[in-house]
């Protein structure tokens, strides 16, 4: 039975029309994942179904005394509240517990406060001067605590560190009522989602399964799209060479059918050539890229970095997990030479062209166009055989001739994202130190990605949260388990 329907959905925003006609409906048991490009209108999808947003056409219908839950991407939190007011009181959520007795003996409270970490982030503490990602953590425990019959979920795995994500998927799985989820994490939607939704084109289209059900129903249908396109071509290539067969002196409507089908023809979008993205960073590296010997941090007066003895190799892809504050940044920052040791000693190899992505994107220039800012590192690049000017190499990473003269400080956080990551790979490093990279990126640009740092042939180093992209890019992991030294995980996050 739907607890919530949309029938004939439709919403417009001057940038552009969202959705058009959208009839969907959600079951009490439906556990669902909401998947698509960057814009395509998943916050405005969530908005909808629990009616903090209107239609512009159709209607929203909620079954009679429906609880819903939201977590949306932007928090407003009282700053003067305290975790306890948020979390187990009304200082952001109408309804809360009397008295601490009420949540203090209640198994679930605990084992939510306690899957989050509330007790160490200080149930005293105020709100006002915590992190995004701690704001973000009270706000989802304050949810989780509450009984609702549908939770709705705007990108909940933003900053929850690798056991965070685990639990919290644990927790969703085993939790009664209905789910709808916006997430990058791939992993996470496969061990909590039984069907993804994917917005696109205007619509919502629905599959049954997670993550993995989803791109391999994708892959299906771009294989019988491609031999439907096939046969078409085969047959207009036939019907083309008995056109031109003919008498030359056909009538007009001949001559038409010959220009409509070379136009059909013509319209068939090629391919994108995502393998010349593997061959962007062609610099040599020598036999040495990192020795660090004894190095120490102390930030704070906490020992973040203690006595690190560690070798960093040609050709390396490692993978970098550990709590938020671990001190995962740190390293690479030291590693790219932003910090240095406060003790011991770092050896950088002579052939090193090192990039950092960084998790903040304050380096972009806001006030000029997206065009403006891949020529100011490289107006012609060489990608693998070919010389590609600014604006072709910014088409392979997305950006439509349209987008090239948007200003960058308009562009979406996705769109940040890329263009940070395509500036930095114009320069032809020969290694990547990537801290968070699948920030703010859709699964499909997190695929090109991937594609692209799967066969990269330099070194690579990836500070990330994201265990699908950890597992499937780097060959080794290891560890900070904020006792200041690097431990090496043979089986990879599992062991950890």
């Amino acid at each position: 039975m739907n607890i919530v329907s949309l029938d004939r959905v439709g919403k417009a925003y001057p940038s552009g029309r969202l959705f058009d006609a959208v009839s969907i409906g959600l079951d009490d048991t439906d556990r669902v994942g909401v998947v698509g490009l960057n814009g395509a209108g998943k916050t405005t999808l969530l908005r909808l179904l629990t009616k903090a947003e209107e239609p512009d056409e159709g209607r929203v219908t909620h079954r009679r005394d429906l609880r819903v839950g939201l977590l949306p991407q932007q928090l407003d939190l009282p700053p003067a509240a305290t975790v306890r007011d948020i979390v187990v009181g009304t200082g952001w959520l109408p309804s809360g517990f009397a008295a601490e007795h009420e949540w203090a003996g209640d198994a679930g409270v605990r084992t939510v406060l306690d899957g989050l970490g509330m007790p160490g982030l200080g149930l005293d503490a105020p709100v006002g001067p915590l992190s995004g990602g701690e704001r973000r953590r009270v706000a989802l425990a304050a949810l989780l605590v509450r009984a609702t019959d549908l939770l709705v979920l705007d990108e909940p795995t933003n900053h929850l560190d690798i056991a965070g994500i685990n639990w919290l998927a644990r927790h969703l799985a085993g939790r009664r009522g209905a789910l709808v989820v916006v997430t990058h994490d791939r992993w996470f939607l496969d061990a909590v989602c039984t069907q993804i939704w994917e917005v696109t084109g205007g619509g919502v289209e629905g599959y049954e399964g997670g993550y993995a059900a989803w791109t391999l129903a994708r892959a299906e249908r771009s294989r019988v799209a491609a031999t439907v396109a096939a046969r078409r071509q085969n047959l207009l290539r036939k019907e083309i060479a008995w056109l031109r067969r003919g008498p030359p002196a056909r009538t007009s409507k001949p001559r038409f059918r010959i220009e409509a089908a070379q136009a059909l023809i013509e319209d068939e979008p090629p391919p994108r050539d995502t393998g010349s993205l593997h061959r962007l960073a062609t610099a040599r590296l020598g036999r040495q890229v990192y020795e660090l010997a004894g190095v120490g941090v102390t930030l704070g007066g906490r020992r973040i970095l203690s006595d690190v003895d560690w070798l960093v190799g040609p050709g390396d892809r490692i993978g970098i997990v550990g709590a938020n504050g671990a001190g995962k940044t740190t390293l690479l920052r030291v590693l790219a030479g932003l910090r240095t040791p406060d003790e011991g000693r770092l050896v950088t190899g002579v052939t090193v062209r090192t990039a950092f992505l960084s998790q903040e994107l304050a380096e972009l220039p806001d006030d000029q166009r997206v065009l403006e800012a891949v020529e100011a590192v490289a107006r012609r690049v060489w990608l693998g055989d070919r010389d590609l000017s600014a604006a072709q190499l910014a088409e392979v990473f997305g950006f439509s001739e349209g987008r090239l003269w948007t200003v960058v400080g308009e562009l979406s956080g996705g769109e940040r994202r890329r263009l940070q990551l395509l500036r930095l790979l114009a320069a032809e490093p020969n290694v990547l130190l990537l801290d968070e990279p699948t920030n703010d990126l859709d699964t499909d640009t997190l695929a090109s990605v991937e594609d692209l740092l799967d066969t990269w042939p330099g070194t690579l180093v990836v500070a990330s949260h994201d265990r699908y992209l950890v597992e499937r890019v780097t060959d080794n992991v290891f560890a900070m388990f904020g006792d200041g030294r690097l431990t090496h995980l043979p089986g990879g996050i599992g062991d950890y």
